[in-house]
């Protein structure tokens, strides 16, 4: 091998290990073609539309008059424009440091703040709206449909059974899903490693996953001798099914001369389901986890209504039945911003656990 040779090779190997270096994130962006000048302004107008939206909003809050019947009604008026202040001054210090980013070459920051623009400004929009259809016209039927600064006033002003009622499904929600998620990994993991075990659980998982959960209301009042205690097996049940189907299915895909190999190097059956099995399938399990969840959310509101004393489902029947619906729509939004966070943290825990799929150390 010749000098020249010798030096091309060289530098594919170097370029073979920069090519490891590289996320997909930085593949993206080498492939994102240049943006003419009319693109670049379109983006940062679309980076902008947010606080564009919220001072749209604000505007219309301040200028359209009140109606005469709600006035008497409509007391701290402050506190909507709180609400569109603070998010809007939160994206205004995110907007900065993209674009101070952006200056240094750190593009991926401002792109994402782009990507995600319009669905904010959609958001004022929407509040725009329902504040022009309920306080401003009355189009809505008041008290039915309350306008936000109403939601916001009932949830200031019985803030502690709203918070109580905001533990207590948060203690009900994790009991029961992590009580269904550790039964679905030992019953899907067995499903999955020895097919003996599947012949006898798959019948089992046929029949009661595809059962809704509203199903098991009036059995679990027979069975169970407290609430309590049925409504984490409702929370639980969901998650099993999610999880077992999940894991279950990712260790029947796996390749078999993974174990194989493992075998041949002396794994023992311990080693081949902790070592092997467990990691092979752990997209699927956490796949599993996260749609489990999303069933253990939907169904805590229908365990909170086999009669719990506490819980958002609970405190949404009791507001609804003297019909306070400022109130209950208060409860309805805390239980968006729970199932919200929650899902997004199980997202964030699955996205670093496969942090390797992206090329990311």
């Amino acid at each position: 091998m010749n000098t020249e040779e010798r030096n091309k090779e060289g530098i594919l190997v170097e370029d073979a290990k920069s090519a490891k270096k590289l996320t997909r994130d930085m593949l993206a962006e080498l492939e994102q073609k240049e943006k003419t000048p009319a693109q670049r302004v379109f983006d940062f107008f679309i980076s902008i539309s947010p606080m564009l939206a919220a001072a749209l909003a604000a505007a219309e809050y301040l200028l359209v008059p009140t109606l005469d019947r709600f006035v008497s009604s409509h007391v701290n008026p402050e506190r909507y424009l709180i609400l569109l202040a603070a998010p809007a001054a939160a994206y205004f210090v995110f907007w900065l440091r993209s674009l101070v980013k952006y200056q240094s070459g750190q593009k991926k920051y401002y792109w994402t703040i782009v990507h995600k623009a319009p669905l904010y400004s959609v958001v004022f929009l929407a509040l725009m709206a329902l504040d022009l259809l309920t306080l401003k016209s009355g189009k809505l039927l008041y008290p039915f449909i309350p306008w936000v600064n109403d939601i916001i006033n009932a949830a200031i002003s019985d803030w502690p059974n709203l918070l109580k009622s905001c533990f207590f499904s948060l203690k009900l929600l994790f009991s029961g899903y992590f009580l269904g998620v550790a039964a679905g990994l030992l019953t899907g993991i067995a499903c999955g490693y020895s097919e003996r075990v599947n012949y006898w659980i798959n019948p089992i998982v046929k029949v009661l996953g595809p059962i809704p959960t509203a199903t098991w209301v009036p059995l679990i009042m027979i069975i169970f001798p407290s609430l309590a205690g049925g409504a984490v097996f409702i929370i639980a049940l969901g998650a099993w099914f999610a999880v077992t189907l999940a894991s279950r299915t990712g260790i029947q895909n796996i390749d078999r001369s993974l174990f194989d190999a493992a075998k041949i190097l002396g794994a023992k059956e311990r080693q081949l389901v902790f070592r092997v099995a467990i990691p092979s399938a752990m997209p699927n399990i956490l796949q599993g986890m996260t749609q489990g969840m999303s069933s253990a959310c939907v169904s805590l509101m229908v365990a909170e209504m086999l009669g719990v004393e506490a819980g958002l489902g609970w405190y949404i029947t009791w507001a609804k039945s003297w019909a306070l619906y400022n109130r209950m729509f208060a409860a309805i939004v805390a239980l968006c911003i729970i199932f919200n966070v929650v899902t997004n943290t199980l997202n964030a825990v699955k996205k670093h656990a496969l942090r390797w799929q992206n090329g990311v150390k």
